[in-house]
């Protein structure tokens, strides 16, 4: 398993430019096209899932950050205000969910509306420092598959044991098993809500899913987020070291900040409670490992490029095959320069899934010969519909 960072420069997935500014990665091309394939699968398992998403701005009025509770607690890590006058400053979030519990308070709410599930991959900003930077790894810039869902209490625990079959599938599609599962509680020390009662609730549900999951964790406290408990999904890097992909938070704090409500069956006005939940994390973290899980040849549904389309002696030889390939929605490129070894050995090193060579016999016959990249996997002279058809199915997400 090697470096992301070296990986992520051989493969042209993303760059890192001085005058950008450390911690604030370019997704180039490659990387661009891996990624939202990703976003793609994740948009439509939430939404078969019962997930609404949303569009939210990056940054708000200091106040919303003052009454979630963020710059109180948590303004080490945040980007200073910036002041338009002496009465409108505005913060880059640190995080997407007051933008989310804003969405959930847009008009009022009844309780056959929970649980309503919010969704987005949306932007948030963190102040590291510098000498904490690395790749994609730890970013000043995040992309957060996120989610928030507003639930009544006795739909909390059945919310967090979904979050986390959900969280399986998305590694199981994604080829790979995090490392562990940690149950990140209050420790000592001011930075946390003041509110032993609602610690002690959010706690115990978080417990209790964990054990109806059947998740095996360890507990760690001084690890929960500032007005909750966590459940961490953990990796471990090449070099062996730990971090945090994913979570699920029970939240019982903010929906109190923002005066959010329901109905209930009674007409009785009822306080939601908040599940933050994120089913593959950042989309800088989850790539970072992702390089590293698979050496950099991704799984064909992902992969930057799927088929290389390399013509032998007729420049037009693949015109056909690569114009049926693109109107499935295939990622495909027709490479001319070089000899046909020295093009079979560059989609060697990008890594390309399927490689389809047309010389003379083949276009003359409208079929295209193709050669995978892993074993027992699609290959052979085929004709081109049925070549497209079987590709199709093979770089299908799941």
């Amino acid at each position: 398993m090697q470096d992301h960072r070296k990986l992520g420069r051989d493969l042209e997935l993303f760059h890192s430019d001085p005058l950008v500014g450390a911690g604030l990665p370019l997704w180039l091309p490659a990387g661009a096209a891996a990624r939202r394939a990703v976003e793609d699968y994740l948009h439509a398992l939430e939404r078969r899932s019962g997930y609404q998403h949303v569009y939210s701005p990056p940054l708000a009025k200091q106040e919303m950050y003052l009454r979630s509770g963020h710059l109180p607690h948590f303004a080490d890590d945040m980007f200073p205000p910036m002041a338009l006058s002496e009465h409108d400053a505005f913060v880059l979030r640190p995080s997407l969910c007051p933008h989310h519990a804003a969405v959930f308070g847009a008009r009022g709410r009844s309780y056959r509306e929970l649980p309503l599930r919010i969704g987005e991959i949306g932007g948030q900003y963190r102040a590291e420092r510098s000498g904490v930077l690395g790749g994609l790894s730890r970013v000043r810039a995040i992309s957060l598959n996120d989610g928030h869902v507003f639930c009544a209490e006795e739909q909390v625990r059945d919310e967090v044991v979904e979050a986390l079959r959900l969280m399986r599938v998305v590694h199981a599609a994604l080829g790979f098993e995090p490392s562990s599962f940690r149950l990140s509680l209050r420790g000592e020390g001011g930075k946390y809500v003041d509110d032993p009662e609602m610690w002690a609730a959010a706690s115990s549900v978080l417990r209790e899913a964990l054990d109806i999951a059947g998740v095996s964790y360890v507990e760690a406290p001084g690890e929960a987020a500032f007005y909750g408990p966590k459940i961490d999904v953990q990796l471990l890097d090449h070099a062996g070291r730990e971090s945090t992909l994913a979570t699920v938070q029970v939240d019982y704090f903010q929906p109190a900040r923002f005066d959010l409500s329901y109905v209930d069956a009674g007409g009785e006005r009822r306080r939601p409670v908040m599940v933050h939940r994120s089913a593959a994390g950042s989309m800088e973290r989850l790539f970072a490992h992702l390089i590293e899980v698979h050496d950099g040849a991704f799984p064909a549904w992902y992969a930057p490029l799927q088929v290389a389309v390399l013509p032998v002696a007729d420049a037009q030889a693949g015109g056909d095959f690569v114009r049926a390939c693109r109107a499935a929605d295939l990622r495909v490129e027709e490479w001319h320069a070089g000899s046909l070894g020295a093009r079979i050995r560059q989609a060697a090193a990008r890594k390309v899934p399927f490689v389809a060579v047309v010389g003379e016999r083949e276009a003359a016959g409208g079929s295209v010969s193709l050669r995978p990249r892993d074993p027992g996997a699609l290959s052979g002279v085929l004709p081109i519909a049925a070549a497209v058809a079987g590709l199709s199915e093979v770089c299908a997400a799941p």
